[in-house]
């Protein structure tokens, strides 16, 4: 029998996964919203900006590629404190990311940001914790 305490502590990892999941997202999201402001703001314009914007996506979505892998093995591992230490890490070089005076610097921290990212660590958490199956609504347990 499951102690219930570990329950709860299930439930809080489902949600820090999901609110990671959420700021990962966010964060390609916003590179896309935010794109021409941010790369006129490093001096790169007119047909470059294309250019530019797709390398900087395709060099962030190595970095997930690659962290995923990472974080994924290391939170078979370590469970739990590898979910809380990879958003700290991906919060931080966001934060870098934010300062960033040109083109070069963007890309390392953009692709680091999505190596550090909890996406990896939050995925194989999840399907650590949660059961093969889920019974839905009004339907019998076997």
């Amino acid at each position: 029998m499951r102690d219930p305490s570990s329950d709860k502590k299930d439930i809080i990892r489902i949600i820090v996964a999901a609110l990671g999941f959420f700021v990962d997202v966010c964060d390609l999201i916003l590179f896309s919203v935010v794109r021409k402001p941010s790369l006129v703001s490093l001096s790169v314009g007119g047909d470059h900006q294309i250019d530019v914007g797709v390398m900087l996506l395709n060099w962030q979505m190595a970095g997930m590629l690659i962290g995923g892998i990472l974080w994924g093995v290391l939170a078979i591992r370590k469970e739990g404190s590898v979910l809380f230490g990879s958003i700290f890490l991906c919060s931080a070089a966001n934060i870098a990311n934010g300062f960033v005076q040109d083109v070069p610097t963007k890309r390392c921290c953009s692709s680091q940001a999505s190596v550090l990212g909890e996406l990896g660590a939050g995925i194989t958490l999840v399907s650590e914790i949660m059961p093969k199956r889920i019974p839905l609504v009004g339907e019998q347990q076997l």
